[in-house]
């Protein structure tokens, strides 16, 4: 037990002295939040009246764009698994004497803590678009960020486990990514959707946590923001990560 909590030290450490020296990785994630919300946010602010969606529409899309944060910073920190197996690192860690369980979970937990962080930075801008969060609707959207970095980051261990190289990668996952966002109420609801369309929102994890987010941020305006009742949020986001991290162990396993 101790070896494997050892070893997913070691896995978070690593990844962390990695983020720490490449400073334009911060800049360039939380630069796409702060375009999409002031830009598109401002731009569409004035095309969408407040009383379509019940709050103002750079307010409507602030739980998406923390989601948005969340998503990329969580998905692509599974880029590290790929320049592990390039340069040679990811075998000797699958020669060590511990579980792929703690691989695996060693980098989703890095990847969670680093998305967090940068969720937290992106959610410090709420005073400039007019919300007001107490300290403790700041913890519990801390706490939903926790569990949805966890999961969309077992979600990207699980993809680029199946990849040897990051130009394959970064195909698919570009072309997962920005469905997963679009299609998840960040920019509008859900129940505004075509039934087709509302299908794909369903089964996509993003679509839960971000619901999750507007019950945080939202606690007193219930028009057009919730889609889905918060326990079943929760409920959905842990499960989805806990296949996740079933299925990208497993997948390790045989490919060791």
């Amino acid at each position: 037990m101790k070896s494997e909590l050892n070893a997913v030290y070691v896995v978070i450490a690593r990844e962390f002295i990695k983020f720490a020296r490449e400073k334009g990785r911060l800049i360039s994630t939380l630069s796409r939040p702060v375009i999409w919300l002031f830009l598109v946010g401002g731009g569409m602010s004035r095309v969408v009246a407040p009383d379509d969606m019940g709050v103002p529409y750079m307010q409507f899309i602030f739980p998406g764009i923390i989601g948005m944060t969340i998503l990329f910073s969580s998905i692509f920190s599974s880029v590290s698994i790929l320049w592990d197996k390039e340069f040679g690192f990811m075998k000797e860690m699958l020669v060590a004497p511990v579980s792929r369980f703690s691989i695996v979970v060693g980098k989703a937990l890095s990847g969670t803590l680093l998305s967090t962080i940068q969720a937290l930075i992106i959610l410090l801008l709420f005073p400039f678009i007019g919300l007001k969060l107490g300290a403790a609707q700041i913890f519990f959207i801390l706490c939903i960020s926790l569990v949805l970095s966890f999961c969309i980051a077992a979600l990207g261990i699980l993809i680029a486990s199946f990849f040897e190289n990051f130009e394959s990668f970064n195909i698919i996952i570009n072309f997962i990514v920005m469905p997963m966002f679009f299609l998840s109420g960040a920019m509008y609801p859900v129940s505004l959707l075509p039934p087709v369309l509302r299908l794909f929102t369903s089964v996509n994890p993003l679509t839960y946590g971000i619901d999750a987010l507007k019950y945080m941020v939202f606690t007193e305006k219930k028009i057009l923001t919730q889609d889905f009742p918060l326990g079943m949020d929760l409920a959905v986001i842990i499960a989805a990560s806990i296949i996740f991290v079933i299925s990208a162990g497993y997948v390790f396993e045989r490919r060791k």
